[in-house]
């Protein structure tokens, strides 16, 4: 694959309410050689003002259109999750680079389908996957992979995030996330806990729910069930669990992983206000938690600690632009 000067990318679902197509335009400008040239959404009325204030020089309404007019190199895909897959599979098919936002697809069928077209294709395919990529889970990792924790065994983690009160301003909600039974997003947790444990792969999966609780404004009950937790076995006997609830009326705890190994435990903030906790043994007081802030930065990989000699905003957003230009 030739290297290229610059890679022209074009970004799809830039109006969306939540924004997060207009939102990464810096970060993917940030992460060079990239540069946003072009911009699609559906929302016709609001693309002309989106693609002025992004400072954006071409704007589509029709996503193929911009695939086959724009002259770019790659997309970032970010629009609701079922158009995922055929997006990436049109891009691909054409040569063009795919960055996605997460999940990658919505059923089985479909990553099937996703990864037949990413061997048939001499593009690169990413899922963007940005919450491997902040502090506390790249501290982890180097720490992890220094043998600090011994023998990572369990992960354990959750997205916890009463979002009925979405399903009016992204109406896609109500079916991809609220109208499935099972953990339709749980890539924030599944991505940390599998670069902590360096090599492994999921091998075994289920799923149990704790009922249908919870109905929409007119009555019409969620097809998801409230706290729905993901048990997966591992290729080296580990254990993650992961708790995915959208539903449950309650204060949100937003993302939290924590992990096990034979020497070491981490567990991440539940609730605001609390530290990073972590113990390893040899270095942490007998039966005590330190916390991570003090001891983490001299962890931090080489490529963290450039970037912030650069004055680049390290994080997430960031760096999961910067691995796929590289």
């Amino acid at each position: 694959m030739s290297t290229l000067e610059k890679i022209n990318v074009g970004v799809v679902g830039v109006c969306g309410a939540i924004g997060r197509g207009a939102g990464m335009v810096g970060s993917i400008n940030t992460a060079e050689p990239m540069q946003v040239t072009a911009v699609c959404d559906v929302d016709a009325e609001k693309l002309e003002e989106t693609r002025a204030k992004l400072d954006v020089p071409q704007a589509y309404t029709d996503y193929d259109e911009m695939l086959d007019k724009a002259d770019i190199d790659a997309v970032f895909i970010a629009t609701p999750m079922h158009l995922h897959v055929p997006q990436s599979i049109a891009a691909l098919e054409k040569g063009i680079h795919v960055l996605c936002e997460v999940t990658a697809a919505v059923a089985v069928d479909e990553c099937k389908d996703l990864v037949a077209a990413c061997k048939a294709s001499d593009a690169v395919y990413m899922m963007a996957e940005n919450y491997n990529y902040d502090w506390h889970v790249v501290v982890v990792r180097q720490m992890v992979l220094q043998g600090l924790f011994g023998t990572p065994y369990y992960a354990e983690g959750g997205y916890v995030a009463e979002i009925k009160g979405l399903v009016n301003s992204t109406p896609w909600r109500r079916k991809w996330q609220l109208g499935i039974s099972g953990n339709t997003y749980v890539t924030h947790n599944l991505g940390p806990m599998l670069e902590w444990m360096p090599g492994q792969r999921v091998t075994r999966v289920c799923c149990i729910g704790g009922g249908h609780r919870y109905s929409d404004d007119d009555g019409t009950p969620f097809g998801a069930e409230a706290g729905n937790t993901m048990l997966c076995k591992t290729s080296d006997d580990g254990q993650m669990d992961i708790r995915c609830d959208f539903l449950s009326d309650r204060p949100g705890a937003g993302v939290f992983n924590c992990l096990q190994g034979t020497e070491g435990s981490y567990q991440s903030p539940r609730f605001p206000g609390d530290p990073h906790r972590i113990w390893l043994a040899g270095r942490s007081d007998d039966g005590q938690w330190a916390d991570l802030q003090d001891i983490g930065d001299a962890f931090l990989p080489e490529y963290w600690t450039e970037a912030v000699a650069k004055g680049l905003p390290a994080g997430g957003a960031y760096f999961q632009c910067a691995w796929f230009a590289e």
